[in-house]
């Protein structure tokens, strides 16, 4: 699938989710069992931690289809980078969508200084360039300012996306979940 099919899917699952009328293909016994030859996701999502926060659901998809990156902050790191780079290298995914949502507490935190570990500040301080292009202290406006950088960056920080970017069809997005209605904003 390619990556503007891909983000209509993902727009259109939306759709579902808050409409309350999800499909909930490919969850069951037999998805699982069509699945043990091997993966092709259709998309990927950069995601935060946060429990309130699922793609899978926000989305409507069932097993097979995202491939999903999980950290708080959705911050993109080596092993976030490591991820994203194999499932464009080896399972040829068109669309990578980072996405941050409403309140990330990840994102306060790196707005208050407030680490306290070698890890966390780690973490922190990769969320700490948004907070200076944000040029503010709200939170939602600083969340979806580091969604933008982290997609941008991308290319940056990786040679594999690079090179599908400009010769594969790769496409990255940013993307804003609110937690207030489900909706997610492209």
């Amino acid at each position: 699938m390619n990556a503007q099919a891909a983000l209509s899917e993902l727009k259109n699952g939306n759709v579902r989710f808050l409409n309350g009328t999800p499909q909930r293909n490919n969850q069951d016994a037999t998805r699982v069992e069509s699945l043990t030859a091997g993966q092709s996701p259709w998309a990927i999502i950069l995601s935060c931690a946060d429990s309130r926060v699922v793609p899978e659901i926000a989305f409507d998809t069932g097993l097979g289809e995202l491939f999903v990156i999980r950290v708080a902050g959705n911050v993109a790191n080596k092993s976030t980078i490591a991820s994203i780079e194999y499932a464009v290298a080896h399972l040829g995914t068109k669309l990578i969508v980072v996405m941050g949502h409403e309140s990330c507490g990840a994102v306060g935190a790196a707005i208050d200084n407030g680490g306290g570990s070698e890890s966390l500040d780690h973490l922190l301080a990769e969320i700490k360039p948004a907070i200076a292009a944000a040029n503010s202290n709200d939170v939602n406006t600083v969340v979806k300012t580091n969604a933008k950088i982290t997609a941008e960056n991308l290319q940056e920080r990786s040679s594999i996306i690079t090179n599908a970017v400009a010769n594969e069809g790769l496409e990255i997005v940013s993307a804003f979940y609110n937690l207030s209605n489900g909706s997610v904003d492209f």
